[in-house]
């Protein structure tokens, strides 16, 4: 049996997040490449409906990735990330979701080695937690 392999799509705000992505790309550290990046103009942007259109379509994991608490270049955008993942947690739970599936980080622009060590991690824990239920209730439905 081959190893289940996780697709995680990671929300990064340009300025910072999507930035230390690149660094890390540039620095030539590996992380797993079932990581897809979604660039946004902040991490304030991301709204539950794109987290969950996100695992919906296939995603088993899903990090929102912004700048730094108080660094945010758009005030507090990245505060109002950390809000909308934390309120979906419950209700992610109530669905048979396992909340670990989504989960919101800071980094700045220069850590490239962050970058690369959380998507190492995040990738790990999935691969733990296993195929997004929703993911499989959608190929049992596609099936029937």
């Amino acid at each position: 049996m081959e190893q289940f392999e996780p697709t995680i799509v990671a929300f990064c705000c340009h300025y910072c997040a999507y930035t230390a992505a690149d660094m890390a790309g540039s620095m030539r550290l590996e992380y797993p490449p079932n990581v897809k990046i979604i660039r946004v103009p902040c991490s304030g942007r991301v709204d539950a409906i794109h987290i969950m259109k996100a695992l919906e379509k296939g995603a088993d994991g899903v990090l929102v990735a912004g700048c730094l608490e108080g660094d945010c270049h758009f005030k507090n955008g990245n505060v109002k990330a950390l809000q909308r993942v934390t309120a979906l947690h419950p209700f992610l739970e109530e669905i048979g979701i396992e909340a670990e599936r989504v989960q919101m980080v800071n980094m700045s622009a220069g850590m490239g080695g962050r970058f690369a060590q959380i998507a190492t991690e995040f990738t790990e824990k999935i691969r733990e937690l296993g195929p997004n239920p929703a993911k499989a209730g959608a190929s049992r439905l596609a099936a029937s």
